[in-house]
């Protein structure tokens, strides 16, 4: 809103990376016994790299109707973006998505499905093979001004974080961008703070104070998440949304815990968002320093309304917004997923990122608010396939260049 709003930026992002297990893989033996290392391919940069053919025709997914209609009303809002913004994906332009956004603009009642079927077809990316998480918006308890009980500082972005020159630091070899950091005392670009070093009162300073919570898990699972609300003792609600991030990496403290054998097969805690809060609650000594694993750390602002706002700069809607890396889908273009997990199948619409949520076919679910959105994200891990609806004709200007 992870944000992504995730969950706008979605650091996303993500819930599932902290869940994201599986790069917990068998050790290697040392290097010593593996001779020289070779070099490890780069990974396509965007969709186009990755590759492109035709997927099924859409008409064959039996597209359900009210999940079809939910995802024309999200495209609706997306429209206005698609019709400016560059695609970084490579897949289309913003004169492509005039047609299709005409038309969903005076598209009443109707057929939902038939609308995409009209004006869209499928295409997939790499061999379509697709990972889908999930990730919801958590409530806590937390207000404006610092009280008893209330004493855990919710921070805006601070004023000293700056991203570097071109002169100061070499740009991400996958984003192209320059880093995010700081200027130390003598002028010079270093990393920003970590978290343990924002947590000791580093940025005391230079950050703006937005709310208090009660809670210091809550609150980094409302950065893992990328957006939440505060829900203060009078029942007055606070819309946080993702403002920023520190720039330092991310880690999956869930891979470490279960490396570490403290949750998983032969625990008390199993390899869920629930096993680890309850590993951290029940071991309060060694929660700060396993969260502090965690380097990155998430800047939030207020937002009005009652929904999070997702990186495209519209609201995200429950289980119809997904967040996806932006190199491999057009944000506001609509997806099919089809996977092992029947919940999760159907048509979505891109309309955030998260930190966590990279590479082609990768997305993570939006399910709303509430206890069991929680407990639904909480445990998606789906595997399947997907396609990305692109305007017709998209395919062919793709392979006439």
């Amino acid at each position: 809103m992870r944000g992504r709003g995730r969950v706008a930026g979605r650091y996303a992002a993500a819930l599932a990376t902290i869940l994201l297990l599986a790069s917990c893989g068998p050790l290697v033996p040392p290097s010593s016994e593996l001779g020289p290392p070779r070099p490890t391919p780069a990974p396509p940069r965007n969709a186009l790299i990755a590759g492109v053919r035709a997927g099924p025709s859409l008409s064959s997914y039996g597209l359900a109707s009210t999940k079809a209609s939910a995802a024309l009303a999200a495209f609706q809002q997306s429209c206005p973006q698609l019709l400016r913004r560059q695609d970084a994906s490579g897949l289309t332009r913003p004169e492509d998505w005039q047609e299709a956004c005409t038309a969903a603009a005076s598209w009443s009642g109707g057929d939902a499905a038939r609308f995409f079927e009209t004006y869209f077809e499928t295409v997939r990316i790499g061999d379509g093979s697709s990972f889908v998480t999930g990730y919801y918006e958590p409530e806590i308890a937390g207000q404006r001004t610092q009280a008893p009980g209330f004493d855990v500082p919710v921070y805006g972005v601070p004023s000293d974080l700056i991203r570097a020159t071109p002169a100061e630091a070499p740009p991400d070899a996958r984003t192209g961008r320059e880093p995010l950091g700081r200027h130390d005392a003598n002028g010079e670009f270093v990393p920003y703070y970590s978290r343990a070093e924002i947590e000791a009162g580093a940025i005391a300073n230079t950050a703006p104070v937005i709310a208090w919570v009660a809670d210091p898990i809550e609150l980094f699972f409302i950065e893992i998440q990328g957006s939440g609300r505060l829900r203060a003792p009078d029942g007055s609600v606070i819309q946080l949304g993702y403002a920023g991030q520190s720039g330092r990496a991310y880690t999956a403290i869930g891979a470490a815990m279960k490396q570490r054998g403290l949750i998983g097969e032969g625990t008390a805690y199993p390899t869920s968002m629930q096993g680890i809060i309850q590993y951290l609650r029940d071991h309060p000594a060694d929660a700060r320093a396993i969260m502090d694993l965690n380097e990155s750390y998430v800047f939030f602002q207020v937002l009005p309304g009652d929904s999070p706002v997702g990186s495209l700069g519209v609201p995200v809607r429950p289980q119809t917004s997904v967040a996806a890396d932006p190199a491999f889908v057009p944000l506001g273009a609509p997806v099919v997923i089809s996977t092992d997990r029947q919940d999760v199948n159907g048509i979505w619409v891109a309309q955030d990122v998260g930190g966590a949520i990279k590479g082609a076919n990768r997305f993570d679910s939006f399910w709303g608010a509430g206890d069991q959105a929680r407990q639904v994200a909480g445990g998606m891990s789906a595997r399947g396939q997907a396609v990305v609806l692109v305007p017709k004709g998209t395919l062919a200007r793709l392979q006439a260049r």
